[in-house]
């Protein structure tokens, strides 16, 4: 299983419920944003020998795109206006990216610009889970966090981070090595609040039934109790 699939089952999801429910859309919009960066940072004309870097970060940007289409249409109208907002940022910053780079810097100066940029972008990436280890944190349920997303996110830097240093490329290593951290804790929360999963939905539905019964209790005594001082009344 791979993280394709596993985004795949999440927006298989999403599309079933016609919803996103407590999903964030922040992680594919920067996962985005990283593809296209590394994409061009791997151009020939940019970073000599890096290809690959191109074709696999391309081949991401493609299926990310998608994701993030289909994010947009069954997101609340809230969630969706912050989503477009992040995605016109996004594309402006690429845009910008490429424009700087190709009028502004030439040779080395142009892999040193783009490379930074591509450190920078994807430490933000690997960031972006955060908001979901802090519902994760919150709620004390793994629901939203799954276990082998979390899982490949950290196999894939590890990859990288081995990739970067074989080839003598800190701005493929370093931000790897971040993304590798955060993996670390997002496997570690998930091994501490795995057997929570869904359960504090349960609970939080049973304490609002609860709630609801004593409410109407009290509205009960609240008729008798006019009830009765009535007829004391009438008496």
């Amino acid at each position: 299983m791979n993280p394709l699939t596993l985004n795949m089952i999440t927006f298989k999801r999403i599309v079933k419920n016609k919803s996103t429910e407590q999903f964030s859309g922040i992680p594919y919009v920067m996962t985005l944003l990283n593809c296209l960066i590394s994409t061009w940072y791997g151009m020939p004309f940019v970073s000599p020998n890096n290809l690959l870097v191109s074709t696999v970060n391309g081949t991401g940007a493609a299926i990310q795109s998608v994701f993030v289409i289909i994010f947009l249409i069954y997101a609340p109208r809230k969630e969706k206006a912050k989503i477009l907002g992040l995605l016109t940022i996004v594309l402006t910053i690429f845009a910008t990216v490429v424009f700087v780079s190709l009028f502004a810097f030439h040779g080395h100066d142009r892999k040193l610009f783009c490379g930074v940029i591509t450190t920078s972008v994807a430490i933000v990436m690997y960031g972006s889970p955060l908001t979901i280890i802090r519902l994760v944190i919150k709620t004390k349920s793994v629901e939203y966090m799954p276990f082998f997303l979390s899982l490949f996110v950290f196999l894939c830097a590890t990859s990288w981070i081995i990739f970067g240093i074989l080839e003598k490329d800190p701005f493929i290593a370093i931000p790897s090595g971040f993304g590798c951290v955060l993996g670390t804790v997002q496997l570690t929360l998930y091994a501490i609040y795995r057997k929570n999963k869904g359960e504090n939905k349960r609970i939080t539905a049973d304490d609002e039934s609860l709630e609801m019964e004593k409410n109407n209790g009290k509205i009960q005594q609240g008729k008798i109790s006019n009830r009765f001082q009535s007829q004391d009344e009438q008496v």
